[in-house]
């Protein structure tokens, strides 16, 4: 069993460390994140995933979800924390926090704990640099069932308190894979798989186009896109009508109107 015990005191040790999670340094060096909100830590749990430290903040209203999560955490050995929401607040840096964080595990997102017969369709993003952004496609992934969302190059942190709360519990419910790109392109040769991206490079219309699962949905950096020999690389091009006055869609929008037009072609 677990332990379950009070905070008080902003300079608790416990605290310090939590709220170190929040920097990327400290992240990595302790393989640790945090997520916060009982919707998204319920979503965790469903998805076999528990946190090893529960915070919760004192005068919370009561929930049998959050009981049960309780519960949980203690029974596979984890700690629960009760502290000021004041406290907590600190710890998630947000003015308004949830009545309860979690902190996790990170784990493996090499390539290979992917499946690629595990579905139809894949997002696959280069160089994304905006949280947000990222869990934005998370959420797509989620929505379209797709097998997951791979990283490229140089990305942001999905295991950021910005891209999971963006992606609204869906960091937990879909695969993640994070390579460079020779390292992805080797792995995608080496099985089934049409690469596709958005293009203006011989680039056939979006609507129509002839998709073959599995598809990886590629998509670029947010102001740069992608690197004209990635697009070379990729087995279709396709380009979608801008009728305004700006050039492009934003990224994480780009992939899920694409994702979903696969989907449609593909009778999924």
């Amino acid at each position: 069993m677990g332990t379950r015990r009070q905070i008080t005191g902003f300079s608790n040790p416990t605290v310090k460390l939590l709220r170190a999670l929040r920097d990327k340094k400290h992240r990595r060096r302790e393989g640790r994140f945090l997520a916060e909100g009982l919707r998204l830590l319920t979503d965790a749990r469903a998805g076999g995933r528990l946190p090893e430290v529960l915070v919760m903040a004192e005068g919370r209203d009561p929930h049998p979800l959050l009981a049960d999560l309780e519960a949980a955490v203690l029974a596979a050995g984890g700690d629960v924390i009760e502290t000021s929401a004041d406290i907590l607040s600190k710890i998630t840096g947000k003015d308004n926090p949830q009545a309860v964080a979690g902190v996790f595990a990170e784990w493996d997102t090499g390539l290979g704990t992917l499946d690629r017969g595990a579905a139809p369709i894949w997002l696959v993003a280069q160089a994304l640099r905006d949280p947000g952004n990222l869990g934005t496609m998370l959420r797509t992934a989620d929505a379209v069932g797709a097998g997951g969302l791979i990283l490229i190059d140089d990305c942001a942190d999905p295991f950021s308190v910005e891209a999971v709360r963006a992606s609204m519990g869906a960091l937990f419910t879909v695969a993640l894979g994070q390579a460079r790109w020779d390292e992805f392109l080797g792995w995608l040769r080496a099985g089934p798989g049409q690469l596709v991206a958005a293009s203006l490079r011989d680039a056939v219309p979006y609507r129509g186009a002839p998709y073959q699962a599995p598809c990886f949905v590629l998509v670029g950096n947010e102001s740069r896109g992608l690197p004209e020999d990635y697009e070379a690389a990729c087995d279709l091009r396709v380009t979608m009508p801008m009728k305004g006055r700006a050039d492009s869609l934003n990224a994480a929008v780009a992939g899920a109107v694409l994702a979903y037009e696969v989907l449609a072609s593909l009778g999924r």
